[in-house]
């Protein structure tokens, strides 16, 4: 049970697709490149669950919103909400899905399991200082929790 926390310390809950989780794993590589922090599974203020959130060192805020495939895509109509939460959206894809179904005015990343690169910036939409606050808040708690939960797998800390 040790090694398969250490090997994976993202949440896996079983809804992810496998390509789901390649595109993660990716982009989470892509965002440590580039200095941000990431957090897989980010529940928000609404309920609703950020695939990934990013954390640059100036507290810049991303939510990337995977999408696996043209249906996975069509099936979710909660992204538009995200935009509430960060200061760039953007949408991470596998390599074989059309990049014409995404919106142009969300970033664009494609990725696979060891990498992933922009293929569109997002526009910037600052956050209000209290949103901020708050998303910081919830970044670093659900971080924390997750560090201790690997340090101690019984202890109840998975928020």
């Amino acid at each position: 049970m040790r090694l398969a926390l250490m090997e994976s310390p993202r949440p896996i809950d079983g809804r992810q697709s496998p390509t789901a989780r390649a595109v993660a794993r990716g982009t989470a590589r892509l965002l440590h490149s580039l200095g941000l922090s990431s957090v897989a599974e980010l529940s928000l203020a609404s309920g609703r669950r950020a695939d990934l959130v990013a954390l640059s060192a100036d507290s810049e805020l991303w939510i990337i919103e995977i999408k696996s495939s043209i249906e996975d895509f069509r099936a979710d109509g909660k992204w538009p909400d995200y935009r509430l939460c960060c200061d760039r959206l953007f949408f991470a894809t596998a390599l074989d899905v059309p990049l014409a179904i995404f919106p142009e005015d969300a970033g664009l990343i494609l990725a696979d399991a060891f990498g992933a690169s922009i293929v569109r910036e997002a526009p910037e939409h600052r956050l209000s200082p209290a949103t901020r606050r708050s998303m910081l808040l919830r970044f670093a708690h659900t971080a924390a929790c997750r560090l201790q939960a690997l340090a101690d797998p019984g202890g109840g800390w998975l928020e």
